[in-house]
């Protein structure tokens, strides 16, 4: 191989380098689209079922089918358990903590790596006594590094 044949090599190989793109984490919020949502009652009873540490929280995530499937007995008991691709996505949830109200999450947005739950609620001055409004979205796991569980604190994804 001479040199010019070399050199050549090494100027395709550094142009190749350079030309790769660089996945860069966009601090830009985006939309997380859930591929499946729920809605329903949650037994305050049950709440240590929830993942440690989101117990008390707003908002928290599911990312293993037997939490899921804990979870899924006492959310709808009667319903088979929906199959989710935990290996892909995420189940994030958003239940009542001092008022009953009915809730639907609507918007999952992720900045910087942080999945924030966005929820709207029924309006109503009956306290949470024996359960609690819960809804629950299959969104992709793919960018989310932790879950925002209430204005001030954020749980790590595993």
């Amino acid at each position: 191989m001479t040199r010019v044949t070399t050199l050549f090599l090494l100027i395709g190989l550094i142009c190749l380098v350079a030309c790769t793109p660089v996945a860069v984490q966009s601090s830009e919020p985006r939309n997380l689209t859930p591929s499946a949502t729920w809605s329903g009652d949650y037994p305050i009873a049950a709440l240590d079922q929830l993942p440690p540490g989101q117990q008390q929280n707003r908002a928290g995530y599911i990312g293993d089918v037997d939490t899921f499937a804990r979870i899924w007995q006492n959310f709808m008991p009667e319903a088979a358990l929906p199959a989710v691709d935990f290996e892909n996505n995420l189940v994030v949830f958003h239940r009542n903590v001092v008022y009953y109200n009915r809730t639907n999450i609507f918007k999952v947005t992720l900045t910087e790596g942080v999945a924030e739950v966005l929820a709207m609620e029924t309006m109503s001055a009956m306290p949470v006594e024996d359960r609690a409004a819960m809804a629950m979205a299959v969104i992709p796991r793919a960018g989310v590094k932790a879950i925002r569980l209430d204005e001030s604190t954020t749980v790590e994804v595993d």
